[in-house]
């Protein structure tokens, strides 16, 4: 029998599904014809069909030897080492085919799906386009290209590709779920809920989907029913990542504490047992444990955020005349970061510092971003490049430290940092506690947010600055009219404690110390912030539970920053919460001259009013337990004049004191940076350090 007559029984073979039958086929027509190219590539399906891939692509690579000029034969090739994840050998073969085929839609679609699982976004979409400049209608392609423009950080784009793929599938879950997650990420979540829920109707069990739609319920304010969702998940999946963490937030958010011990207790153990059961954020609400914190960031950044392989090749860049700083953030608009630290990014020494915005949030139109796009040297505007491309342009410009203002909160781009963005790499601000990694070099910090004895729970070199690691704006304005009680909701006279923090940062702890407070300060009532309707329904019913009349509690309306602070001046006394202090809202009480009460807890998240109270020069309001806590919070709500000396002494000294003294601050932050980049430039590790008091 000739070796074409086998060739054509291998054909047939094959045609009937037996490859192994047609292998043996094309082997004689080879054995016969060693030069027979199309028997050859023929061989390689048949290989591919026994799950040979290797194989297979050892005979197109054969078959190819012998005929280059066969567009078809590069294609085919390149298809099975895209399946064998040899991405690269595969657009090298696509490549080929285009060379001799540069209208084949088929090879510019498979390729850009190798550039996408090479992570080369913007590559895979120039492919895309390519072919759907040739086939416009073709479902797959406009779904890939969606999820490149994802990767790259242009979601409305994706969703619109998105939309013309539904055109062509309309029902087709996978376009709808991805454009739900898309939807999302632009700030459109009622949209996004309509695409789960199309997506859960069509496959009830898929709990991403239902997961994301928590996430959407979440975004759209509508806390109870996320909680809802994410049990749902639990009850299915008890070990789904994050999703106990993320029904435990949404309870705490609502002020729903019931079986809150046990659920606490079950989320402190999964953690202490590696378990992806919370994310770090959510769990500073959770534990005041400085070694819970750690054993929960490093669980959650080597999963989400894992050291990149070129870390180890980090180089030293030339010594610059300026120190390089690029300080990275979502929050360069109106935000509590941005609010705390845009005079510092204003007083820089720019004849030592030379200062980068990378801004990879929302190109917002606020006065704040004006303000801000005048601040910094150069202003980056990255939300459209992937992580790697920021890392990259970093890197390009030799910035000498990065600075993370996010750690792990909304909106945080932690793979930039990953990629070792710059050899110094340092967090600050925006993050109280351990990210857990080892790509973050430094954190800032002070004496007592984090004691010497905690300096093991932080991966990072503890950096301790004089006074406090929180910088604040030394000139934010506070609006001259003061609302009257009645405008402000509070009755003609009593007591007001207040508490401005956040709903998930209240417990049922200090909120009963709260209502015994109510209770023995006749006339006194309890001011909050109005943070979501089941929060205050919760705590209303809560305060009823413990004897306290509803209307004891008065709750307040959002509203622009400097009317906020202006209002604070209807309060009597801050009274702070564990295992989350007040923070910016710290800082917000004091510059507004109404003292705050806090209790120290054991990790940072927890001791930061303190660490502001010491600046502020009223170390006295810094308790160490709950019951010294609510002594004194009831004594100074009875004893008039102590109070009095305490608000008088806060607004003698407001522009005066270490806190609000924005150029010392500078000065403390510069020192840091200066000896970071020392010791870089002299080839050694990051250490742990303190910055010396001014001597004057």
């Amino acid at each position: 029998m000739s070796a074409d007559l086998h060739f054509r029984r291998g054909n047939e073979l094959f045609t009937q599904g037996r490859p192994a039958d047609a292998l043996l086929s094309y082997d004689q027509a080879i054995a016969l014809d060693p030069a027979h190219a199309t028997a050859l590539a023929n061989r390689g399906e048949a290989l591919l069909a026994l799950g040979r891939g290797d194989d297979a692509a050892a005979s197109y690579e054969r078959a190819l030897a012998l005929q280059s000029d066969r567009a078809n034969l590069f294609y085919n090739h390149g298809t099975i080492l895209l399946g064998l994840r040899r991405y690269e050998d595969a657009i090298a073969s696509f490549d080929r085919a285009l060379a001799l085929d540069p209208d084949s839609v088929d090879a510019l679609y498979n390729r850009g799906n190798a550039l996408a699982e090479l992570k080369r976004p913007t590559d895979a979409l120039a492919s895309y386009d390519q072919a759907l400049a040739l086939q416009s209608d073709d479902a797959a392609t406009l779904f890939n290209r969606g999820n490149a423009l994802v990767a790259l950080h242009r979601p409305a784009e994706a969703v619109a590709s998105y939309d013309r793929a539904l055109v062509l599938l309309p029902d087709n879950v996978e376009i709808l779920y991805n454009r739900a997650n898309a939807l999302a990420e632009i700030g459109y979540p009622g949209r996004a809920l309509t695409d789960y829920d199309r997506v859960l109707a069509k496959t009830p069990d898929r709990l991403d989907a239902l997961n994301n739609r928590g996430m959407a319920l979440w975004q759209a304010g509508r806390i109870a029913e996320a909680a809802r969702a994410f049990a749902e998940v639990v009850a299915r999946a008890p070990d789904f990542d994050y999703a106990v963490g993320n029904l435990m937030g949404c309870r705490l958010r609502c002020c729903d504490w019931s079986d809150l011990s046990r659920r606490t207790a079950s989320i402190t153990d999964a953690v202490a047992q590696g378990a992806r059961a919370v994310d770090p954020f959510t769990f500073l609400a959770i534990s005041d444990s400085a070694a819970a914190q750690l054993q929960c960031a490093r669980a959650y950044a080597a999963h989400r955020y894992p050291s990149s392989p070129r870390l180890a090749v980090a180089s030293r860049h030339a010594q610059h005349d300026r120190i390089r700083i690029a300080y990275l953030s979502a929050d360069f608009h109106e935000h509590a970061t941005a609010f705390l630290a845009a005079r510092l990014f204003e007083r820089h020494d720019r004849s030592r510092f030379d200062v980068h915005a990378i801004s990879f949030g929302p190109d917002a139109s606020d006065s704040m971003r004006a303000r801000l796009l005048r601040a910094f040297d150069t202003f980056v505007d990255v939300r459209t490049m992937t992580d790697r491309q920021v890392g990259e342009m970093l890197r390009e410009r030799e910035i000498d430290i990065a600075v993370d203002l996010k750690g792990f909160t909304t909106n945080a781009r932690t793979a930039i940092f990953a990629d070792r963005a710059a050899p110094i790499q340092v967090s600050f601000l925006g993050y109280p506690g351990t990210m857990g990694t080892d790509y973050i070099d430094y954190i800032i910090a002070d004496e007592r947010v984090i004691p010497a004895a905690h300096d093991a729970f932080y991966t990072e070199k503890v950096v301790r600055l004089p006074d406090t690691y929180q910088v604040n704006d030394s000139t934010r304005p506070v609006a001259e009219g003061v609302p009257t009680r009645a405008e402000a909701g509070l009755p003609p006279a009593g007591f007001v404690f207040a508490c401005f923090n956040a709903s998930w940062k209240i417990t049922p702890r200090f909120f009963a110390i709260w209502m015994r407070l109510l209770d023995c300060i006749p006339g006194s009532v309890l001011w909050l912030l109005a943070d979501n309707a089941d929060a205050t329904t919760n705590l209303r019913r809560e305060a009823q539970r413990r004897g306290i009349a509803a209307e004891r509690l008065v709750f307040a309306p959002k509203i622009g920053l400097a009317d906020h602070l202006a209002r604070h001046r209807l309060a009597d006394l801050f009274l702070d919460t564990l295992p989350c202090n007040a923070h910016t809202t710290a800082s917000d009480a004091l510059w507004a001259g109404l003292p705050v009460l806090t209790c120290a807890g054991d990790a940072f998240a927890g001791r930061v009013a303190g660490s502001l109270l010491h600046a502020a020069n009223l170390p006295e309001l810094v308790t160490d337990d709950e019951h010294d806590y609510e002594v004194l919070a009831r004594r100074l709500g009875v004893e008039s004049e102590l109070l009095s000396s305490l608000r008088a002494r806060l607004e003698r000294g407001r522009a005066s004191c270490a806190l609000f003294d924005t150029n010392r601050f500078r000065r403390h932050l510069e020192a840091a940076y200066q000896t970071m980049v020392e010791r870089h430039q002299r080839g050694e590790p990051p250490m742990a350090f303190s910055v010396a008091a001014p001597s004057a």
